[in-house]
């Protein structure tokens, strides 16, 4: 049994390690620049939306755009409410990651690991960064090959699959499992990835995988939460806010989990592709509602928080 658990943990270090060396791939290519670009483009809520989408896709993680914006908010180069519609984009540029990963692409492996592997060892620094893109994501590739390796062996334990059985079952335990990995791994990209190698072996129900990405969203968070710590009164809001859209997101689609899982069965047949496309009509439709009112959030989040502030 602890080997078992030994190589899970092995294959979600390997995922996150992956995630890691992708993102620092683009960062050396984009990094100031997206910094620049999101500083330049909060002037209006919808076009820090676009620009939220766009840079989390390309950077393949909403936690670091987070922290920018919210370091940003914190320098006082972005006002708290301009930061919302960067927050409401980030929500829907993660899931990039997750469609991506919901097709088998194990054939790309080696390819992409040879590569890489190759182009590392390059002066250049595009070549270099580009060498940590394919490194990067041919290890994401072979974490989540790993994962359902060892879904079955895993289901055999006594504790693992009591606990299969309790979030089919239980839709509400699935959110809070799926919080408590994400605040743990600090990825909801990981957690959800770890719940398609579940479903694709047919030992998680799609509402059940549903469940633990709503979870994983909200887990996420904390990541934005623990940077502003220390920083000004609106960084803090910012961080809050992130919080904020997760929660009534959960609140407002928790009773409709079955509809939106017989919704997107309509879509793929793929348990993996099902549960991607749910976590992309979740945030669409999130942010979408969110979206004009930016205005009012802000106002909720500073009353509920007792942080007034001046425009």
């Amino acid at each position: 049994m602890n080997q078992i658990f030994s190589m899970f943990a092995i294959f979600i270090a390997l995922f996150l390690f992956g995630m890691t060396v992708m993102r620092q791939g683009l960062l050396h290519l984009q990094g100031e620049r997206m910094t620049s670009i999101i500083y330049k483009a909060t002037d209006n809520p919808y076009k820090g939306f676009i620009v939220g989408i766009i840079v989390t896709a390309l950077l393949q993680s909403s936690s670091a755009v987070m922290v920018i914006t919210v370091g940003l908010v914190a320098s006082g180069f972005i006002p708290f409410r301009h930061s919302i519609g960067i927050i409401l984009g980030t929500n829907i540029g993660t899931v990039v990651t997750l469609e991506i990963l919901a097709f088998d692409l194990a054939i790309l492996i080696f390819p992409l690991l040879f590569l890489g592997i190759l182009l590392l060892l390059q002066r250049s620094q595009l070549l270099f960064s580009i060498g940590c893109f394919c490194f990067g994501f041919s290890s994401m590739l072979v974490a989540m090959h790993g994962f359902e390796t060892l879904s079955y062996p895993l289901s055999s334990l006594a504790i693992v699959y009591d606990w299969l059985v309790s979030t089919n079952e239980i839709e509400s335990l699935a959110v809070t499992i799926g919080v408590i990995l994400s605040g743990i791994i600090q990825s909801s990209s990981a957690v959800t990835a770890i719940a398609m190698s579940f479903m694709n072996e047919n030992l998680l129900q799609l509402p059940a995988g549903i469940s633990i990405m709503l979870g994983a969203n909200l887990g996420t968070c904390v990541t934005a939460l623990l940077a502003s710590l220390g920083g000004s009164k609106e960084s803090k809001l910012t961080a809050y806010t992130h919080i904020w859209v997760n929660i009534i997101g959960i609140v407002l689609f928790f009773p409709f989990i079955h509809l939106l899982a017989t919704t997107v069965e309509t879509l793929s047949s793929s348990p993996s592709q099902q549960l991607a496309h749910a976590a992309l009509l979740f945030n669409v439709v999130c942010s979408l509602i969110f979206l004009p009112f930016i205005h009012s959030l802000s106002r909720f989040v500073q009353w509920i928080h007792r942080t007034p502030v001046n425009y």
